[in-house]
Protein backbone atom coordinates (compact mmCIF):
# COMPACT_ATOMS: atom_id res chain seq x y z
CA UNK A 1 0.00 0.00 0.00
CA UNK A 2 1.17 3.62 -0.40
CA UNK A 3 2.15 5.98 2.36
CA UNK A 4 -0.39 8.07 3.26
CA UNK A 5 -0.62 11.93 4.08
CA UNK A 6 -3.47 13.22 6.66
CA UNK A 7 -2.17 16.69 6.87
CA UNK A 8 -2.92 19.00 10.18
CA UNK A 9 -1.97 22.93 10.71
CA UNK A 10 -0.56 23.34 13.66
CA UNK A 11 -0.56 26.69 14.53
CA UNK A 12 2.96 27.22 15.87
CA UNK A 13 5.68 25.02 16.97
CA UNK A 14 9.44 25.12 18.22
CA UNK A 15 10.88 23.78 15.08
CA UNK A 16 9.01 26.73 13.04
CA UNK A 17 11.10 29.31 14.41
CA UNK A 18 13.88 26.77 13.24
CA UNK A 19 13.11 26.99 9.52
CA UNK A 20 15.71 27.55 6.99
CA UNK A 21 14.23 30.62 4.93
CA UNK A 22 14.96 30.52 1.10
CA UNK A 23 16.55 27.21 1.07
CA UNK A 24 14.73 24.47 -1.12
CA UNK A 25 17.75 22.12 -0.84
CA UNK A 26 19.96 21.23 1.43
CA UNK A 27 23.27 18.03 2.48
CA UNK A 28 22.88 15.73 4.97
CA UNK A 29 25.90 17.49 7.04
CA UNK A 30 23.68 20.51 7.31
CA UNK A 31 20.90 19.47 8.71
CA UNK A 32 20.89 18.72 12.61
CA UNK A 33 17.63 16.69 13.21
CA UNK A 34 17.83 17.11 17.13
CA UNK A 35 17.48 20.62 17.24
CA UNK A 36 13.71 20.31 15.47
CA UNK A 37 12.65 18.17 18.46
CA UNK A 38 11.54 18.93 22.20
CA UNK A 39 12.75 14.99 23.28
CA UNK A 40 15.29 12.37 21.88
CA UNK A 41 14.60 8.81 20.80
CA UNK A 42 13.05 6.15 23.44
CA UNK A 43 13.53 9.61 26.29
CA UNK A 44 10.82 10.60 24.88
CA UNK A 45 8.42 8.02 26.39
CA UNK A 46 5.51 9.15 28.93
CA UNK A 47 6.67 8.27 32.35
CA UNK A 48 5.52 4.98 33.96
CA UNK A 49 3.31 6.32 36.69
CA UNK A 50 1.72 8.84 33.58
CA UNK A 51 1.25 6.07 31.47
CA UNK A 52 -0.75 4.31 34.23
CA UNK A 53 -2.79 6.46 34.98
CA UNK A 54 -4.18 7.12 31.42
CA UNK A 55 -4.06 3.37 30.83
CA UNK A 56 -6.52 3.25 34.12
CA UNK A 57 -9.15 5.14 32.42
CA UNK A 58 -9.43 2.25 29.98
CA UNK A 59 -12.01 -0.49 30.23
CA UNK A 60 -10.97 -3.90 30.34
CA UNK A 61 -13.04 -5.02 27.03
CA UNK A 62 -14.72 -8.26 25.76
CA UNK A 63 -12.15 -11.62 26.40
CA UNK A 64 -10.86 -12.53 23.69
CA UNK A 65 -9.58 -16.57 24.29
CA UNK A 66 -6.86 -16.21 21.31
CA UNK A 67 -5.53 -12.98 22.74
CA UNK A 68 -1.85 -14.87 24.72
CA UNK A 69 -0.11 -11.70 25.51
CA UNK A 70 -2.09 -8.29 25.75
CA UNK A 71 -1.84 -5.46 28.66
CA UNK A 72 -1.78 -7.51 31.85
CA UNK A 73 2.06 -8.52 32.11
CA UNK A 74 3.71 -5.14 30.32
CA UNK A 75 5.01 -7.21 27.54
CA UNK A 76 7.12 -5.59 24.86
CA UNK A 77 4.14 -6.83 22.07
CA UNK A 78 0.76 -8.49 22.02
CA UNK A 79 0.65 -12.16 20.96
CA UNK A 80 -2.62 -13.72 19.51
CA UNK A 81 -2.32 -17.70 19.19
CA UNK A 82 -3.08 -18.95 15.61
CA UNK A 83 -3.88 -22.21 16.55
CA UNK A 84 -1.21 -24.26 14.73
CA UNK A 85 1.64 -24.03 17.60
CA UNK A 86 2.66 -20.54 16.42
CA UNK A 87 1.57 -16.99 17.73
CA UNK A 88 1.74 -13.38 15.36
CA UNK A 89 2.85 -10.62 17.21
CA UNK A 90 2.16 -7.27 17.00
CA UNK A 91 3.65 -4.16 17.91
CA UNK A 92 4.83 -0.80 16.91
CA UNK A 93 7.93 1.98 17.99
CA UNK A 94 7.80 5.58 17.18
CA UNK A 95 9.92 8.60 18.51
CA UNK A 96 11.43 11.89 17.45
CA UNK A 97 15.09 12.62 16.27
CA UNK A 98 17.92 11.33 18.86
CA UNK A 99 21.01 11.47 16.30
CA UNK A 100 21.55 14.34 13.55
CA UNK A 101 22.14 12.54 10.56
CA UNK A 102 18.83 11.87 9.02
CA UNK A 103 19.29 8.36 7.19
CA UNK A 104 21.05 6.97 10.94
CA UNK A 105 17.96 8.49 12.66
CA UNK A 106 15.80 5.93 10.35
CA UNK A 107 18.24 2.93 10.90
CA UNK A 108 17.53 3.73 14.56
CA UNK A 109 14.16 4.10 14.62
CA UNK A 110 13.50 0.83 12.88
CA UNK A 111 15.80 -1.36 14.67
CA UNK A 112 13.98 -0.27 17.88
CA UNK A 113 10.50 -0.93 16.54
CA UNK A 114 12.02 -4.56 15.53
CA UNK A 115 13.35 -4.68 18.74
CA UNK A 116 10.06 -6.00 20.73
CA UNK A 117 10.04 -8.86 17.99
CA UNK A 118 12.93 -10.28 19.05
CA UNK A 119 12.50 -9.63 22.44
CA UNK A 120 9.25 -12.11 22.83
CA UNK A 121 11.44 -14.60 21.18
CA UNK A 122 10.17 -14.30 17.69
CA UNK A 123 11.53 -13.35 14.22
CA UNK A 124 10.20 -10.35 12.35
CA UNK A 125 7.79 -10.75 8.81
CA UNK A 126 6.58 -7.43 7.49
CA UNK A 127 6.47 -3.65 8.61
CA UNK A 128 5.15 -0.59 7.68
CA UNK A 129 6.30 2.96 8.93
CA UNK A 130 4.93 5.72 11.00
CA UNK A 131 5.87 8.94 9.88
CA UNK A 132 5.11 12.57 10.97
CA UNK A 133 7.45 15.39 9.61
CA UNK A 134 7.47 19.01 9.32
CA UNK A 135 6.64 19.93 5.93
CA UNK A 136 7.25 23.92 5.85
CA UNK A 137 10.28 23.21 8.40
CA UNK A 138 12.11 20.50 6.73
CA UNK A 139 12.48 19.83 2.85
CA UNK A 140 11.16 16.32 1.64
CA UNK A 141 14.70 14.92 0.75
CA UNK A 142 15.49 15.23 4.51
CA UNK A 143 12.66 12.83 5.33
CA UNK A 144 13.23 10.60 2.16
CA UNK A 145 16.66 10.10 3.73
CA UNK A 146 15.11 8.88 7.24
CA UNK A 147 12.41 6.57 5.69
CA UNK A 148 15.59 5.46 3.46
CA UNK A 149 17.28 4.71 7.09
CA UNK A 150 14.43 2.95 8.35
CA UNK A 151 13.89 0.41 4.85
CA UNK A 152 17.86 -0.52 4.79
CA UNK A 153 17.62 -1.53 8.48
CA UNK A 154 14.43 -3.89 7.39
CA UNK A 155 16.20 -5.36 4.70
CA UNK A 156 19.12 -6.31 7.25
CA UNK A 157 16.59 -7.77 9.03
CA UNK A 158 15.09 -9.67 6.49
CA UNK A 159 11.58 -8.09 5.66
CA UNK A 160 9.68 -5.72 3.74
CA UNK A 161 8.87 -2.01 4.63
CA UNK A 162 5.71 -2.77 3.08
CA UNK A 163 3.58 0.97 3.45
CA UNK A 164 2.46 2.99 6.55
CA UNK A 165 0.73 6.54 6.99
CA UNK A 166 2.49 9.65 7.40
CA UNK A 167 1.30 13.34 8.46
CA UNK A 168 2.59 16.63 8.71
CA UNK A 169 3.21 17.54 12.31
CA UNK A 170 5.40 20.00 14.35
CA UNK A 171 8.62 17.82 15.03
CA UNK A 172 9.95 15.03 13.32
CA UNK A 173 8.66 11.31 13.97
CA UNK A 174 9.51 8.01 13.07
CA UNK A 175 9.07 4.39 13.49
CA UNK A 176 7.35 0.88 12.73
CA UNK A 177 4.75 -1.03 13.36
CA UNK A 178 6.08 -4.89 13.22
CA UNK A 179 4.45 -7.92 12.75
CA UNK A 180 6.00 -10.89 13.58
CA UNK A 181 5.52 -14.70 14.37
CA UNK A 182 6.87 -16.87 17.17
CA UNK A 183 6.49 -20.64 18.00
CA UNK A 184 4.55 -21.01 21.09
CA UNK A 185 7.04 -23.07 22.90
CA UNK A 186 9.93 -20.35 22.45
CA UNK A 187 7.54 -17.37 23.48
CA UNK A 188 8.98 -14.68 25.95
CA UNK A 189 6.98 -12.93 28.65
CA UNK A 190 7.88 -10.72 31.74
CA UNK A 191 5.67 -13.29 33.89
CA UNK A 192 7.65 -16.17 32.59
CA UNK A 193 10.87 -15.09 34.96
CA UNK A 194 11.61 -17.61 37.65
CA UNK A 195 13.60 -16.89 41.45
CA UNK A 196 17.37 -18.49 40.68
CA UNK A 197 17.46 -17.24 37.18
CA UNK A 198 20.88 -15.49 36.35
CA UNK A 199 20.01 -12.14 34.49
CA UNK A 200 22.43 -10.78 31.25
CA UNK A 201 21.96 -7.80 29.21
CA UNK A 202 23.28 -7.64 25.71
CA UNK A 203 24.18 -3.82 25.43
CA UNK A 204 26.11 -1.32 27.35
CA UNK A 205 24.18 1.13 29.20
CA UNK A 206 24.57 4.99 28.66
CA UNK A 207 22.64 5.89 25.62
CA UNK A 208 20.74 9.00 27.00
CA UNK A 209 23.39 10.22 28.49
CA UNK A 210 25.29 10.42 25.73
CA UNK A 211 22.62 11.71 23.21
CA UNK A 212 22.06 14.59 25.86
CA UNK A 213 25.40 15.18 25.46
CA UNK A 214 25.62 15.35 21.98
CA UNK A 215 22.35 17.44 22.01
CA UNK A 216 24.22 20.24 24.05
CA UNK A 217 27.48 20.07 21.37
CA UNK A 218 30.19 18.27 24.09
CA UNK A 219 30.19 14.73 22.85
CA UNK A 220 33.58 13.37 21.81
CA UNK A 221 33.17 11.64 18.22
CA UNK A 222 34.23 8.07 18.87
CA UNK A 223 31.88 7.75 21.90
CA UNK A 224 28.71 9.22 19.81
CA UNK A 225 29.72 6.77 17.31
CA UNK A 226 30.19 3.74 19.82
CA UNK A 227 26.74 4.33 20.86
CA UNK A 228 24.98 5.01 17.66
CA UNK A 229 26.52 1.75 16.16
CA UNK A 230 24.87 -0.15 19.06
CA UNK A 231 21.35 1.34 18.76
CA UNK A 232 21.33 0.44 15.07
CA UNK A 233 22.59 -3.18 16.07
CA UNK A 234 19.35 -5.81 15.32
CA UNK A 235 18.66 -7.64 18.79
CA UNK A 236 18.39 -10.75 16.05
CA UNK A 237 19.70 -12.93 18.89
CA UNK A 238 16.76 -12.60 20.84
CA UNK A 239 15.23 -15.78 18.48
CA UNK A 240 18.07 -17.74 19.46
CA UNK A 241 18.33 -17.37 22.51
CA UNK A 242 14.61 -17.78 23.03
CA UNK A 243 15.20 -21.20 22.14
CA UNK A 244 17.82 -22.27 24.40
CA UNK A 245 16.10 -24.82 27.24
CA UNK A 246 15.70 -22.10 30.84
CA UNK A 247 15.51 -19.01 28.97
CA UNK A 248 12.30 -17.93 30.75
CA UNK A 249 12.02 -14.17 30.05
CA UNK A 250 13.41 -11.61 27.84
CA UNK A 251 12.45 -7.93 27.46
CA UNK A 252 14.54 -5.24 25.42
CA UNK A 253 15.71 -2.20 27.57
CA UNK A 254 14.45 0.85 26.11
CA UNK A 255 12.62 4.53 27.72
CA UNK A 256 12.02 3.25 31.15
CA UNK A 257 15.65 2.34 31.79
CA UNK A 258 17.23 -0.66 32.69
CA UNK A 259 15.52 -0.34 35.97
CA UNK A 260 12.11 0.18 34.85
CA UNK A 261 12.50 -2.76 32.50
CA UNK A 262 13.91 -4.89 35.27
CA UNK A 263 11.00 -3.84 37.65
CA UNK A 264 8.32 -5.18 34.92
CA UNK A 265 9.53 -8.38 35.09
CA UNK A 266 9.55 -8.74 38.73
CA UNK A 267 6.28 -7.49 39.35
CA UNK A 268 4.90 -9.62 35.89
CA UNK A 269 6.76 -12.74 37.45
CA UNK A 270 6.34 -11.89 41.16
CA UNK A 271 9.96 -12.06 41.42
CA UNK A 272 12.28 -10.20 43.35
CA UNK A 273 16.01 -9.02 41.78
CA UNK A 274 19.36 -7.98 42.75
CA UNK A 275 22.30 -6.03 39.91
CA UNK A 276 25.96 -6.69 40.23
CA UNK A 277 26.88 -2.81 39.57
CA UNK A 278 30.37 -3.32 38.49
CA UNK A 279 29.17 -6.22 35.49
CA UNK A 280 26.91 -3.99 33.42
CA UNK A 281 28.59 -2.34 30.67
CA UNK A 282 28.40 1.20 29.84
CA UNK A 283 30.03 2.99 27.36
CA UNK A 284 33.05 4.58 27.38
CA UNK A 285 32.79 8.54 28.47
CA UNK A 286 29.33 8.18 30.25
CA UNK A 287 31.09 8.96 33.70
CA UNK A 288 32.41 11.59 32.61
CA UNK A 289 29.57 13.37 31.00
CA UNK A 290 27.62 12.88 33.81
CA UNK A 291 29.74 14.56 35.91
CA UNK A 292 29.79 17.84 33.45
CA UNK A 293 26.09 17.12 34.27
CA UNK A 294 24.54 16.08 31.16
CA UNK A 295 22.09 13.98 32.34
CA UNK A 296 18.76 13.17 30.27
CA UNK A 297 15.42 14.45 31.75
CA UNK A 298 13.86 11.15 31.38
CA UNK A 299 16.65 9.34 33.86
CA UNK A 300 15.26 11.51 36.65
CA UNK A 301 11.38 11.03 35.51
CA UNK A 302 11.93 7.48 35.42
CA UNK A 303 12.90 7.53 39.41
CA UNK A 304 10.53 9.81 40.22
CA UNK A 305 8.06 7.26 38.80
CA UNK A 306 9.65 3.87 40.06
CA UNK A 307 12.24 4.86 42.84
CA UNK A 308 10.27 3.55 45.43
CA UNK A 309 10.67 0.03 44.35
CA UNK A 310 14.28 0.17 44.17
CA UNK A 311 17.25 0.58 45.95
CA UNK A 312 20.13 2.16 43.54
CA UNK A 313 22.90 4.50 45.37
CA UNK A 314 22.39 8.10 44.38
CA UNK A 315 23.96 9.74 41.73
CA UNK A 316 25.81 8.41 38.74
CA UNK A 317 24.77 5.10 39.30
CA UNK A 318 21.20 5.92 39.89
CA UNK A 319 20.91 8.07 36.70
CA UNK A 320 23.04 5.23 35.25
CA UNK A 321 20.27 2.51 36.44
CA UNK A 322 17.33 4.87 35.11
CA UNK A 323 18.71 6.13 31.66
CA UNK A 324 16.79 5.86 28.76
CA UNK A 325 17.30 3.62 26.77
CA UNK A 326 17.04 4.07 22.71
CA UNK A 327 17.81 0.35 20.85
CA UNK A 328 18.94 -1.39 24.05
CA UNK A 329 20.19 -4.57 24.85
CA UNK A 330 18.26 -7.83 25.67
CA UNK A 331 17.40 -8.34 29.26
CA UNK A 332 17.41 -12.43 29.77
CA UNK A 333 16.81 -14.06 32.45
CA UNK A 334 17.82 -17.77 32.45
CA UNK A 335 17.64 -20.70 34.56
CA UNK A 336 21.61 -21.32 36.30
CA UNK A 337 21.78 -24.47 34.62
CA UNK A 338 21.35 -23.29 31.33
CA UNK A 339 23.35 -19.92 31.84
CA UNK A 340 27.02 -21.07 30.38
CA UNK A 341 24.94 -21.67 27.24
CA UNK A 342 23.53 -18.27 27.10
CA UNK A 343 27.02 -16.97 27.95
CA UNK A 344 28.28 -18.77 24.95
CA UNK A 345 25.81 -17.67 22.62
CA UNK A 346 26.28 -14.13 23.54
CA UNK A 347 30.40 -14.21 23.16
CA UNK A 348 30.15 -15.80 19.53
CA UNK A 349 28.28 -12.65 19.10
CA UNK A 350 30.47 -10.01 20.40
CA UNK A 351 27.99 -9.46 23.06
CA UNK A 352 28.42 -8.56 26.55
CA UNK A 353 28.32 -12.17 28.03
CA UNK A 354 29.06 -11.55 32.22
CA UNK A 355 25.79 -12.49 34.24
CA UNK A 356 24.79 -8.91 35.36
CA UNK A 357 22.34 -10.17 38.49
CA UNK A 358 19.73 -12.61 39.44
CA UNK A 359 16.09 -12.92 39.89
CA UNK A 360 15.28 -13.59 43.69
CA UNK A 361 11.83 -15.20 45.25
CA UNK A 362 9.52 -12.30 46.56
CA UNK A 363 9.05 -12.15 50.32
CA UNK A 364 12.95 -12.38 49.97
CA UNK A 365 14.36 -9.46 52.80
CA UNK A 366 15.80 -6.89 50.59
CA UNK A 367 16.69 -3.46 52.02
CA UNK A 368 13.99 -1.44 52.76
CA UNK A 369 11.32 -3.91 51.00
CA UNK A 370 12.19 -2.65 47.58
CA UNK A 371 11.63 -4.79 44.76
CA UNK A 372 15.42 -5.00 42.99
CA UNK A 373 18.72 -3.78 44.96
CA UNK A 374 21.70 -2.82 42.80
CA UNK A 375 24.94 -3.76 44.49
CA UNK A 376 28.34 -2.06 43.32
Amino acid sequence: MDMNQHTSSPDSSPSTSSALEGSTSHSKADIKLTQYSHGAGCGCKIAPSVLHTMLSGMKSGPHHPSLIVGNDTKDDAAVVDLGDGTGIISTTDFFMPIVDDPHTFGRIAAANAISDIYAMGGTPLVAIAIFGWPIDTLDEEVGGWVLEGGRSICEEAGIPLAGGHSIDCPEPIFGLAVTGRVPLENLQKNAGAQPGDVLFLTKPLGVGIISTTQKRGDVHPDHLAAAVGSMQALNAVGAELAAIRGVHAMTDVTGFGLMGHLLEMCQGSGTQAVVNGQAVQTFEGVATYHAQGHVPGGARRNYSSYGAHIDVPEGFTRDLACDPQTSGGLLVAVHPDNAQEVQELLSSRGLPDAPIGRMLPRGEVLSSGHTIVWKD
